[in-house]
């Protein structure tokens, strides 16, 4: 689920100012599709860039894990101007590194070669195989637009999207199968081939010979997750094919798309829409009640977990790099990107950061 990096951000308020505020900072602002008076009041949107006092100055930009097209032109001209005067960029991960790539890889897949046949119970295996034919099926209407088209000519590459998406599934691990599913959605299907914005901000780096480094080792992303135990991963793999079965039926529905999260961040808000959303809300569908329990319990545990490995203490840790990295260079400008969404485990969002890769990646 996503929600902003808190702990990251108040261990530097010993060194930073408050969040740049979009209405005195960005007079040139580009309204967004829908009213930003829906979301917050105008005072209290900002522009997502943070100025740490030093000379030269230094910067955090909160980026956004969707197609960079759909967000670019609603960022404030602070914030572009602080990327083109920074000479040293630092992201999350280098996914511009084809080692840090391959690793992602290599990190979601079973080890010694195991099958995910093997490892989950037949029947879930069984769904998990008709909700991906499904998919599969599904992906040429998506491919077309509402006059009858085909979306930017997509549809003929409709059985190699599927393919690229799902690519050796079957050795993957289950949690790593959870996020694949839920990433699976129109909107995330059409959108495909279009850099997210983090991407699209390395490649400009490195068009414009900027230095690029990140403050994250893969091993870091993935080990909280490959720790998950047994029990737990095939109990939220099993919450989420209940909730895309019913959703497949329209007995289900998202309680928000990307498309909400992309209005609220065109407009400078993402704390009333995130922050309301701070569990895993794992669906519950049993009728008895002990088992409505227990499925709670579950939930409780895994959000826990996650929250204490994905968000307190990887920002601790994410906070102690760049701070030793601001002491060691006092000479040089820094422009740090890091999500303003960090996206984990959440059966309803389909808009990733973790598998996005999303990572996904990630």
């Amino acid at each position: 689920m996503a929600f902003f990096s808190n702990l990251l951000w108040v261990l530097l308020l010993v060194v930073t100012e408050s969040p740049l505020r979009s209405h005195n900072a960005t007079p040139d602002r580009i309204p967004s599709t829908r009213s930003c008076t829906n979301y917050a009041l105008q005072e209290n949107l900002n522009s997502f860039l943070w100025l740490v006092k030093r000379n030269p100055p230094a910067y955090f930009f909160g980026t956004i894990h969707v197609p960079y097209t759909r967000v670019w032109e609603f960022i404030p001209s602070n914030s572009k101007a602080a990327f083109k005067t920074s000479q040293y960029v630092y992201f999350e991960l280098d996914l511009t590194s084809k080692p840090t790539v391959n690793a992602l890889w290599k990190c979601q897949m079973l080890p010694k070669g195991g099958l995910l046949k093997d490892v989950l119970p037949r029947s879930m295996y069984r769904r998990l195989q008709r909700h991906l034919r499904y998919i599969k099926k599904r992906i040429p209407m998506w491919l077309k637009e509402n006059d009858g088209e085909y979306y930017q000519g997509m549809a003929p590459y409709a059985d190699k999207i599927f393919q690229l998406l799902t690519k050796d599934w079957q050795k993957k691990r289950p949690i790593w199968i959870m996020l694949m599913v839920n990433s699976l959605t129109e909107s995330d299907i059409k959108n495909r081939g279009i850099p997210v914005l983090d991407q699209y901000l390395a490649s400009e780096a490195a068009r414009n010979e900027k230095f690029t480094g990140a403050v994250e080792e893969v091993e870091e992303q993935c080990q909280p997750l490959n720790s998950l135990k047994d029990t737990q991963v095939v109990f939220a793999l099993n919450q989420t094919l209940n909730f895309q079965e019913k959703l497949r039926v329209g007995k289900a529905h998202l309680a928000y798309t990307t498309d909400d999260l992309i209005d609220h961040y065109n407009c400078g808000d993402l704390t009333s829409f995130l922050f309301s959303t701070q569990s895993t809300r794992l669906p519950s569908i049993s009728s008895n009640f002990s088992l409505r329990q227990l499925e709670l319990k579950r939930t409780q545990e895994i959000d826990q977990y996650l929250r204490t490995e994905l968000i307190f203490k990887r920002n601790e840790r994410m906070a102690k790099r760049v701070i030793e990295l601001l002491n060691k260079y006092p000479e040089r400008n820094f422009f740090f990107a890091f999500g303003a969404g960090e996206c984990y485990y959440h059966p309803h969002n389909h808009h990733h950061d973790l598998c996005c890769h999303r990572h996904r990646c990630f």
